[in-house]
């Protein structure tokens, strides 16, 4: 199975999208890219190069100064650094309040929160509170959150860049089998180039700031995809290609 767009319509695009602050700092300039449904993006570049602002102008958290954004925000999850769970919560009250706000029946909201605890494999965790739990498990507790809604698009803001290496490869396995199982459109940003040819259906790179996409890379791994993939030949020479755009991104000429 390869876990590629066949519909026409996008569920995010991004048209000639630019940002600049109030304070006069440029940080995305003509930034144009779509994710389809059952795509998965992710988006590398330096740090400072707008990677998150662009998810911010997705969910509507930031707006942007020039282009626009066609995306159904009633239909969309966001996973931040930071797993964000209310402390005074069990994870399985966290897990429902998204589908509290929306309204949805006791009954539903159960039904859905008990589906989702199982899904993240968070069995036996549910009337624990945060504080309690591993940060792994607390980025399954946020996603689980998320996929409560069932959502057409998932934004991911670099979930797994606090957590230990084995950990971080784990969740990104766990994170392939959701996104198989539910296939969600999904805009993923990390600074990891091996954990983004991993995820990815495509792999997007940004210039330095003002970011730009300088490069854009189709994934040929058909899904699942095994563990054992990341010590393949052609995923190295992938990364390696990854890297090297990367690396020559790094300094805009606004820079030099």
């Amino acid at each position: 199975m390869t876990a590629t767009s066949t519909a026409v319509e996008s569920v995010l695009t991004f048209d000639d999208v630019s940002m600049t602050f109030d304070d006069g700092t440029e940080t995305l300039r003509d930034i144009s890219f779509d994710v389809g449904p059952g795509e998965f993006v992710t988006v590398v570049g330096p740090s400072g190069c707008g990677k998150s602002t662009l998810l911010r102008i997705a969910s509507g958290l930031e707006r942007q100064s020039a282009g626009s954004v066609d995306v159904d925000r009633k239909d969309l999850g966001y996973v931040f650094q930071d797993a964000t769970l209310l402390q005074w919560r069990t994870v399985r009250r966290n897990i429902a309040l998204l589908a509290e706000l929306e309204g949805l029946s006791r009954s539903e909201r159960e039904r859905r929160v008990a589906e989702n605890v199982a899904l993240v494999g968070l069995d036996g965790f549910a009337e624990k509170y945060p504080r309690q739990l591993s940060g792994g498990m607390r980025m399954r507790a946020s996603l689980a959150r998320s996929l409560v809604m069932d959502p057409a698009i998932f934004l991911f803001d670099e979930p797994f860049g606090a957590l230990d290496e084995i950990t971080r490869e784990r969740l990104n396995d766990e994170l392939l089998s959701l996104f198989q199982r539910n296939g969600f459109g999904a805009l993923f940003i990390t600074h990891s180039i091996s954990e983004a040819v991993f995820l990815s259906t495509r792999v997007l790179v940004m210039s330095a700031r003002p970011g730009r996409i300088v490069g854009s890379y189709d994934v040929p791994f058909s899904y699942p995809r095994a563990p054992e993939l990341r010590f393949e030949p052609s995923f190295a020479e992938l990364c390696g290609e990854v890297s090297t755009s990367l690396r020559s991104a790094s300094t805009s000429k606004e820079d030099r």
